[in-house]
């Protein structure tokens, strides 16, 4: 992907509403953490999570226990999770750029992320370097959106001989045998302006680099064609899981 992760995280830390808007954030955050609290962890983890946002996988996932080192690329993000779900033991806050960064702290017993990787430059060679952060035994299993998110926007372009800015994300065959589920979660809109204005709300409205930005005869004909669609959204869930392979006895 192509987007300057310095404009996503001024987008993000701006992001006026994010709790009153991301609805699919929160469903996809809650069904990963089914998933994670059916893995083979230890009884007190060490956790990594990456890209908390205001934090509802952290939040989802608070029965886990453990020892948790919660990050976000974005500072303000970071300290809206942690007013939102308070300082408990076992818990710290930091900022890292989970792409280039790297944590304290380690190894990990579960690394987790939900629906942040995408912003990531290349999304796929992250996980293989965020696996050498986990221990022996260890899970990494997040979310992420694939190409087939927001397609009916893309349409609405593509039928006015327009290029849309929304950012083109990987390929679910570009991250291999470590998909464990996709699946298709649909949102419907009141009407244009009530899309563009929740992807503000929620920070994801940044464009990829070079874009050119629609004029307003441009966007009004987008518009009008995504209305006749039904303004409905799709976002393509990816769900990646690897594990690390225990040390033999």
């Amino acid at each position: 992907m192509n987007v300057p992760r310095e404009r996503v995280s001024r987008a993000f830390a701006a992001a006026p509403d994010y709790e009153g808007h991301a609805r699919i954030q929160r469903d996809v955050a809650r069904a990963l953490a089914v998933r994670i609290a059916a893995l083979d962890l230890p009884e007190n983890p060490r956790v990594l999570e990456i890209g908390c946002g205001t934090g509802f996988l952290t939040e989802a996932l608070a029965e886990l226990g453990g020892e948790w080192l919660v990050t976000d690329l974005s500072p303000e993000m970071l300290e809206r999770c942690r007013s939102r779900l308070g300082d408990r033991a076992g818990r710290r806050f930091a900022a890292l750029d989970g792409e280039y960064g790297r944590p304290e702290d380690g190894p990990f017993d579960l690394i987790c992320s939900s629906l942040a990787v995408q912003w990531f430059d290349d999304a796929p060679a992250a996980l293989s370097r965020m696996a050498d952060w986990l221990a022996p035994g260890g899970h990494l299993m997040l979310t992420t959106l694939g190409p087939g998110s927001f397609i009916e926007w893309r349409a609405a372009h593509e039928a006015e001989g327009l290029v849309p800015g929304t950012p083109r994300f990987a390929s679910v065959a570009a991250f291999g045998d470590r998909v464990h589920t996709v699946e298709h979660l649909a949102e419907h809109h009141a009407d244009p302006l009530a899309f563009l204005r929740a992807l503000k709300a929620i920070g994801a409205q940044t464009a990829e680099s070079g874009h050119r930005p629609l004029s307003p005869p441009q966007l009004r004909r987008v518009m009008a064609r995504f209305a006749r669609s039904g303004c409905n959204v799709t976002y393509e869930v990816v769900t990646c899981h690897l594990h690390r392979e225990p040390k033999s006895s």
